[in-house]
């Protein structure tokens, strides 16, 4: 007789769960592999589960058991390619862009005339949120994915809960706002719905907390025995030096969410987990496993201290690296003796249809709007929810003056450098420059390519771009750009060499008192004789771009970029066979 887990949350045992999704993955031609597994303490397992050809599409389980966390990374892993967020940072190519659909066969494009927006984009009370003075135009709404707004502006409907109605958002806006909240896959739609639910719940009042500097009411020792095997997981990580802060974070009672916080002795640092569903137990659980998700014990010296800076703490910034790495600031006032509420022994736990049911009536009651994206063409029900004004992970202004589509107007351009005349060059640079944009940024990342390892393009930011565009041009800028390469931290030791050549013989041109002669015997001994020759071909104007590989928007020689590509077009004809 086969073996059958069943766990709280899911309306599936896991030995049929994890069979039926690695099946259904084989079916679409996914291949998934098992990396990493770490089990830290007891009862605490994290797994790292990757395409072998394509180390981008990755996802990482956590759970109580091997099981449950091999199931947990899954469940991730189909809701990421049913909602395309492996490739939601990427240029998809020529032949995805010209195809029927982009992203799914339901999109709808907007035609606009570059000053108006067009009809039946969002609705009033969706402007007011994320555009509220009006500042907007419809060139700043096209996906990045798909080219520089050549097809107008993509959308995609979401019905709302509330109303019943289907609204069209802008992949952009998506993009933009949201990044991965609210995905979710799961056995049912229920089960999946809850999940998704439960994540906005968990990061919008762990930023509420954090924001706030709200000081939580811990767990009683009788309460936390209920749960031997949580209770057994945190007694041995504090046998290893670690004191545990187990909360209720649920503010009273209202919100299911649950919060474990690790303090360091060793140098004061601190550590803030946020798990949230409407089980007490399981959010509790949630909570302990993602503290040590793809974390081995001595990885646990990484954060930071409290402080008393409450603006930093309250900042955009901040909750934004709690949000990617759980890596920012937590106020001391966190930490106090008295909490700002008392302990509530809450639970919300039922089946799933009747917890979701829950969860929808509690946002509603905050006065949000939830709308919801039904993905099946992968055969395992998957959703991206929306909840404006509560899941935003970044602040609605990024679309005007941090839009993720800016690279795309460059892309192009970049990817023919060596092609280009003078003069065009001269406007590419113009265009950087006056488009204040992180010279930090990788060159990459701006255009939306994933770049080979060990190429120019992997290492390569911006400023460093600048300055090969200014060195080709010979304008006099370029000292600035190669000072500003020499100043980076993560600059190699054959670049380092390689550029202090490049400022020598720079200020060496455009000094009217100098020559290079002179001075070319010593370079030598300091640079080696090729590197001097090559630099002075580079500074000359005579070598462009050298070892920089521009193949047009073909992308051509971008290997890994094209194994991603070829991971997209297996979706694509998913999306073709199943939509419905």
């Amino acid at each position: 007789m086969t073996e059958k887990t069943f766990i709280k949350g899911k309306d599936s045992d896991l030995e049929t769960s994890i069979e039926t999704m690695q099946n259904k993955l084989k079916s679409f031609g996914f291949e998934v592999e098992e990396a990493s597994w770490l089990n830290p303490v007891a009862n605490c397992y994290s797994v790292h589960i990757k395409d072998p050809t394509c180390g981008l599409m990755f996802t990482n389980g956590k759970g109580a058991t091997r099981k449950a966390c091999l199931a947990s990374a899954l469940g991730e892993y189909f809701e990421r390619l049913s909602c395309n967020y492996f490739f939601a940072d990427f240029y998809l190519g020529q032949q995805v862009s010209e195809s029927e659909f982009v992203h799914y066969p339901n999109e709808k494009w907007f035609i606009h005339d570059g000053e108006t927006m067009p009809d039946g984009l969002m609705d009033e009370s969706l402007w007011d949120h994320f555009d509220p003075e009006r500042e907007l135009t419809p060139n700043q709404l096209f996906d990045m994915n798909s080219g520089a707004g050549e097809r107008g502006i993509c959308a995609a409907p979401y019905h709302r809960v509330r109303d019943g109605k289907d609204i069209y958002i802008p992949i952009n806006v998506i993009a933009n706002v949201f990044v991965s909240n609210g995905m979710s896959a799961g056995n049912t739609q229920n089960e999946a719905r809850v999940q998704g639910l439960s994540e906005v719940f968990e990061r919008y009042v762990k930023n509420k907390i954090i924001a706030e500097g709200i000081c939580l009411p811990e767990v009683p020792a009788e309460v936390l025995a209920r749960f031997p095997k949580i209770e057994a997981a945190c007694r041995e990580l504090e046998s290893h030096g670690y004191h545990l802060r187990i909360a209720d974070a649920s503010l009273g009672g209202r919100y299911p969410v649950m919060s474990v916080t690790l303090i360091n002795p060793k140098d004061g640092s601190v550590f803030a987990s946020f798990g949230a569903h409407p089980s007490f137990e399981v959010a509790l659980e949630r909570t302990v496993t993602e503290l040590l998700q793809g974390r081995s014990l001595d990885q646990l010296n990484v954060f930071q201290p409290p402080s008393f800076e409450s603006e930093e703490i309250a900042s955009a910034h901040n909750i934004e690296l709690h949000f990617i790495d759980s890596s920012g600031v937590i106020s001391y006032d966190f930490f106090k003796d008295q909490p700002d509420y008392e302990f509530v022994d809450w639970d919300f736990d039922a089946d799933t249809a009747t917890e979701y049911q829950t969860l929808v009536d509690l946002i509603h009651e905050m006065g949000f709007d939830i709308y919801i994206s039904d993905y099946r063409h992968l055969n395992v029900y998957a959703c991206r929810i929306l909840v404006p004004g509560m899941s935003d992970i970044y602040p609605v202004d990024e679309i005007l003056w941090n839009n993720n589509n800016d690279g795309a107007l460059f892309r192009e351009a970049l990817l023919t450098l060596p092609d280009l005349s003078n003069e065009e060059l001269a406007e590419v640079l113009e265009g950087l420059n006056e488009g204040g944009y992180n010279d930090a940024l990788s060159a990459a990342e701006f255009i939306g390519i994933a770049p080979d390892p060990g190429t120019l393009w992997a290492d390569m930011r911006i400023g460093e771009l600048k300055a090969l565009i200014a060195l080709a041009i010979e304008d006099e800028s370029a000292i600035d750009w190669v000072n500003w390469v020499l100043h980076l931290e993560q600059i190699n030791e054959e670049n380092i060499r390689k550029y202090r050549c490049l400022l020598a013989l720079l200020e060496i041109k455009w000094d009217p008192e100098r020559e290079y002669q002179p001075y070319l015997k010593s370079l030598a001994l300091m640079y080696g004789q090729a590197q001097v020759q090559s630099c002075l071909e580079i500074v000359e104007g005579r070598l462009r771009f050298d070892g920089l590989h521009c193949p047009g928007l073909s992308l051509q020689g971008f290997n890994l970029h094209q194994k991603l590509i070829e991971g997209y077009q297996k979706l694509q004809r998913a999306k073709q066979k199943n939509w419905s």
